[in-house]
């Protein structure tokens, strides 16, 4: 599949992985144009019928490849898989050690037969006392002890998203264009890159880990955390409206006083500097949160962005199908389902070129360029025989 027109036309790669974090990085190289041939057993990846949380997962990280399916019971299967992946730059696996030995993709047998195979592994942990561990996002949250910063240490609390498994596939996707970079220099021979779940939230609370290690205090989680920020929280709006602020700057402090009639705070002698107006955050807040509460969300919003000022409504995810910014920058796509059903999800956040990417993805259907993918490895077959003749 060319002509893309997208970074990667032309770059094909074959997956073998299920979940989130293994086809999130083949869902992101399939929108930058590559082609991405997802192989599956003939009961089909397990996601395709996950219900209620595990609804989205096979069509959000699915959409825009093609689905074959192989049996790898079968001598013909397995063949096919490996002629598959001599007509490959990139094989993607999530599978835990030592499985895919079983079915002759092991990465030695790999390395043996295709010496120029980009090989991108997403496990639980990179090598060490833990690789032989599975692992999960709520697992390595809690392990790196982000669930801990997110809640407190007596009631951590995992992020409301697959937020690690996403960003894993992201770091997968990361390291493949720079191995295919690297080959674009003149490099014939593959890579071995291994993506961990577990470093990768490491990576996320390094900035707590830092932190402790300049200091030697030890972080203080998001619900007890210092404030950096004189005004730094939410506030109840009329109507009952939710809205958070930051006043971060010295013309922010001046122009929200003079806005929201607080000269009283302006004009005090003793709250000169930020570091003084954080420590008389017990006397601000409250009377800043009386002042909110006689302003409606819509208007407060008007007025908070005329002063260029920090703000957010405090949104449900699925608020944001109806979101001005999110319609009308091309925010979100029409995708299809396998089933046909058009669902709108967000683009990659990036603009190429002016415009967005992934519009008109579609879900593949269980096997459905089986015949099509035989077909073209038997054409390149047949070429290869006839050039060498």
């Amino acid at each position: 599949m060319t002509g893309t027109g997208l970074p990667l036309d032309g770059v094909r790669v074959v997956e073998m992985t299920h979940m989130v974090m293994g086809p999130t990085c083949g869902m992101i190289l399939a929108q930058l144009g590559a082609e991405v041939i997802k192989v599956e057993p003939p009961a089909g990846d397990k996601t395709r019928s996950l219900g209620g949380m595990g609804t989205s997962f096979f069509p959000l990280f699915n959409r825009g490849k093609r689905s074959v399916v192989l049996d790898f019971a079968k001598a013909e299967d397995r063949e096919t898989m490996h002629r598959l992946l001599a007509s490959a730059d990139v094989f993607l696996e999530n599978f835990r050690d030592g499985q895919l030995e079983k079915q002759g993709l092991g990465t030695e047998e790999l390395r043996q037969k295709h010496p120029h195979l980009i090989v991108a592994g997403h496990k639980g942990f990179l090598s060490g006392p833990y690789e032989h561990r599975p692992a999960l996002d709520e697992v390595v949250q809690m392990m790196s002890g982000l669930a801990a910063m997110t809640g407190t240490q007596e009631r951590p609390q995992r992020v409301g998203s697959s937020a690690n498994d996403i960003m894993g596939g992201m770091f997968g996707a990361i390291s493949i264009l720079a191995a295919l970079y690297q080959k674009r220099g003149g490099r014939t021979d593959g890579a071995d890159i291994r993506i961990g779940l577990f470093e990768n939230c490491l990576f996320l609370v390094a900035q707590h880990m830092v932190e402790y290690e300049m200091t030697g205090r030890k972080p203080r989680s998001m619900p007890e955390r210092e404030h950096a920020w004189p005004i730094y929280d939410i506030f109840d709006t009329a109507g009952g409206g939710r809205i958070f602020i930051g006043v971060v700057t010295e013309g922010h402090w001046q122009s929200f006083c003079r806005e929201f009639g607080l000269q009283e705070f302006s004009d005090d002698p003793t709250l000169r500097n930020t570091t003084d107006r954080i420590l008389a955050r017990a006397r601000i807040i409250p009377r800043v949160a009386e002042v909110i509460k006689g302003w409606n969300v819509t208007d407060l919003s008007a007025k908070l962005d005329e002063l260029n000022i920090c703000f957010s409504p405090i949104n449900r995810p699925e608020d944001l199908l109806g979101d001005p910014h999110v319609l009308r920058s091309g925010g979100l796509v029409q995708n299809f389902n396998a089933d046909g059903a058009p669902f709108r999800v967000p683009a990659l956040p990036i603009e190429w070129n002016g415009g967005n990417i992934g519009e008109g993805l579609r879900v593949p259907v269980l096997g459905a360029d089986t015949d099509a993918v035989r077909a073209e490895l038997e054409r390149q077959n047949l070429s290869s025989t006839d050039n060498a003749a």
